[in-house]
Parts: C-alpha cells; structure tokens; sequence
C-alpha cells in the first residue's frame, strides 16, 4: 500500500520564474507575480554563490563539530535543487553530483545515511533521504542511468530502514531502533517518505497512518504542538513542523491543521518584534512549507513577509548566520525558504 492518494502536478502558473540555466521543465516551476522580487532574487544569487563555496573536496558541507555531516550537505544539495540544478546540469551542477556522491558513500549496509560526524543521525538520514527522493524523482528516466540506479538503490533502503524503525507509538527519534520517539525527528521522516512515494517508491501505507496518530497525540490545547507525546510545552518550531507532517501525510483540511496555522503565525509572524530566535530557520523551514501548502490568506500573508526578513538579515558575504549549526545550514535553510515560489522541487508541488 502506497502514502496517501498521488501528488497532482498543477498547471503551469503564471509569469515566469527567472530564467535558470539548463533548469528542467516541471509542471509547475514558474512564481506567481510578484512572489519573486529583484531584491529577493538577488539574495537567492548571492546566498547560492556563497553556499556553493562550502561544498568540501569529498562533497560535504559543514564545519566545526558539524564537519562532513550529512544532514547539512543534504539540505545544501536541496537549496541548489530548488534552483533547478541537477547532477548533470545546472551552474552549481557540479556541487549537486559531488554532495551526492558524498550521500551515497554514506549509505551503510541496513540503509542508514549516516557521516562519522552524525549528531542524532536519523535527522540526517531523513534530510538525506528526502534528497535522494528529490533528486530521483527530478532525473529519474534520464542522464546518467547508473547514477540513477545507484540513487534508487540506496533511496529504497533508506525508506525500507525508516519503516522498520518506527516506534510503537508511530514515531521516529535521534537512533534508528523503534524505541522512544519526538515530534522533530518524525517530521524528516515523514517528509522523506512522502517524497520517495512521490518518486515512485513503494511506501507502506500503515506506517503513515500510525505517524499520523502520533502526530495528533502530540497536539496541545492552545493549537501548538508539543515535543512528544507525554511531555513539551507548544512551541512554535515544533507546532510548524506538527502541522506539515499532516499536510505530508496526504491530510489538508483538519481542525488541527487550522489551528496549528494560527498558532504558528500567532507565535512567529515574520517581522514582528521580540520573535523567539531559537530553531529559527528550522522553524521557518517547515513554516513556510506549511503556508505554502494551506494556501489561500496563509501563504499570501505569510510569504511577503518571511521574505522580507530573509532579505533583510542576510549578510555582506550571502550567507545567513546560524550560531548554533553554522552558517552554511542557515544558509542552506534560508535558501529553500526564498525559492519556495520557483516550485522545481517535487516535494513543494502541490
């Protein structure tokens, strides 16, 4: 059995995107008018020239006690993707197919994506994964035909680990054994299977359904979500993250999707003074997928908004500065964020 009922690739919309060298053609990767502006698009110009520095000679990206991780060079490979570049095309197509190279050396025998430098690695296994999917679902059918069947191998033991790990309560946490489980680490996994069964990989239907039920387990009163099930106050990182979990497992009208949206942007409304800081850009990460999928008055309120404040916080050198994981991962974050209306990657087609 297969996650939820198929994406349905929409029509084109209307007024192009800017021109992107090479990119590939999708149903639907064009922005709206006005959602992409000259200034947003220069930092999107900026902070991909800086990201692209960061690719390591062995493809990954990360510093510090976050060196070769392969959660960061998992997103980093996202934010170019997100640009339309692939393995085998594209201006940073070089930095795509070394990041992947690097993904794919780190997939052990049971499945897991995992770098000696992992913290807590079924997070980087479930950004890689969903990288994997991305990137499979984007070339699949063309170009390099081992490469793609490399991909597709590792691509189906990683969703098959993922499925076999889950807890009894339908949740993932830090270590792939079924055990405990947390809100933030069931979120990468459900994004990861819902973009390998975008891609064409069989996914088993009940270990959707039972992440499900963990998710609304984990909803709080005031419409945010809490850390697990049986402890954690709302927060708004978290209650973004709660709220696209359901939208990733095929679930779009809820009350407590309702209501988790008006948390989220009662909490963390971009440009507001005195914003909680901490987990931003995972926050607005998943935020910003969660308006975008909800649409309507969400997306139109939300989306000016955070991109004016991505705008407005980047730095001299393009980056987003992220003093916790580094700015290579702020930068990453900040990326995917900003090209959210430019619609290439599979995941973001509603």
């Amino acid at each position: 059995m297969r996650l939820g009922a198929a994406v349905v690739l929409a029509a084109a919309l209307v007024g192009p995107a800017p021109a992107q060298p090479d990119a590939p053609a999708t149903a639907e990767n064009n922005a709206l008018e006005n959602e992409m502006t000259p200034q947003s698009v220069a930092a999107v110009e900026r902070g991909l020239e800086y990201l692209s520095g960061e690719f390591g000679a062995d493809g990954s990206v990360g510093d510090g006690r976050y060196a070769q991780n392969v959660a960061i060079t998992a997103l980093s490979c996202i934010a170019l993707l997100a640009d339309g570049n692939l393995p085998s095309r594209g201006r940073y197509a070089e930095q795509v197919r070394r990041g992947l190279e690097y993904i794919l050396a780190s997939s052990d025998e049971n499945g897991l994506l995992v770098s000696e430098s992992s913290h807590g690695p079924m997070y980087g296994h479930g950004f890689a994964t969903l990288f994997l999917g991305e990137v499979y679902g984007m070339t699949a059918g063309g170009g390099d035909t081992r490469l793609s069947e490399r991909v597709h191998e590792a691509l189906v033991r990683a969703v098959r680990l993922i499925e076999r790990t889950q807890n009894e309560e339908g949740g993932w946490r830090y270590n792939p054994v079924p055990h405990d489980a947390d809100l933030s680490v069931t979120i990468c996994e459900i994004m990861a299977l819902r973009s390998a069964r975008n891609a064409g990989i069989e996914v088993d239907k009940a270990v959707i359904d039972r992440a499900v039920e963990y998710v609304r387990r984990c909803k709080n009163p005031d419409g945010g979500f809490r850390y697990q099930i049986e402890m954690g106050t709302s927060l708004w990182p978290r209650s973004a993250a709660g709220v696209a979990s359901l939208q990733y497992a095929g679930i779009y009208e809820d009350d407590a999707i309702t209501t988790g949206l008006d948390y989220v942007k009662r909490m963390a409304m971009p440009g507001r003074p005195n914003q909680q800081r901490s987990h931003y850009f995972y926050g607005h990460y998943y935020a910003v997928q969660a308006m975008y999928l909800a649409g309507g008055e969400h997306w139109a309120e939300w989306w000016p908004a955070i991109r004016e404040e991505l705008i407005e916080t980047q730095m001299g050198d393009g980056s987003w500065e992220d003093r916790s994981v580094g700015n290579a991962y702020g930068t990453a974050m900040a990326l995917i964020v900003l090209q959210m209306p430019k619609r290439f990657l599979p995941i973001f087609q509603r």
